[in-house]
């Protein structure tokens, strides 16, 4: 099934997002709906942990947090994660469990990545995908 034109942040773009990447917010403008994986906040979380600023960090990951729809992992979501995990084993092409989760998300809501990780074209039979 083909995506409607909604899409699911990665966290590489969300990453640009914070750091006012101009490209990035012209997709958003041009998207149909835009979503973010618990995942992504997840990995957001930690940059801010590690990082020096880390009440800063964690405050923007907030912000962001409140003014996103977040969709988060469910039963269905395990089911396609064993499936792409499974998948790419058979291919040899392993990547990051991390975006192995949020390719399942998207899979089972049927949106589109939005990433600048070139790992996600492992998976370009399965999902679709942009290079943002």
């Amino acid at each position: 099934m083909k995506a409607d034109g909604s899409f699911l942040l990665d966290t590489s773009v969300i990453i640009a997002i914070f750091g006012g990447d101009d490209s990035v917010s012209k997709n958003i403008m041009q998207a149909n709906g835009i979503l973010v994986p618990s995942i992504a906040i997840g990995e957001l979380y930690y940059g801010a942990y590690k990082s020096g600023k880390v009440m800063k960090n964690i405050n923007q990951v907030e912000e962001f947090a409140i003014g996103n729809s977040i969709l988060y992992c469910d039963v269905n979501t395990a089911n396609e994660y064993g499936f792409i995990k499974n998948h790419l084993r058979k291919k040899g092409a392993m990547i990051p469990d991390n975006d192995i989760w949020i390719s399942a998300i998207a899979k089972q809501h049927n949106l589109i990545i939005a990433t600048r990780d070139q790992h996600f074209a492992n998976m370009c039979d399965l999902i679709d995908l942009e290079i943002w």
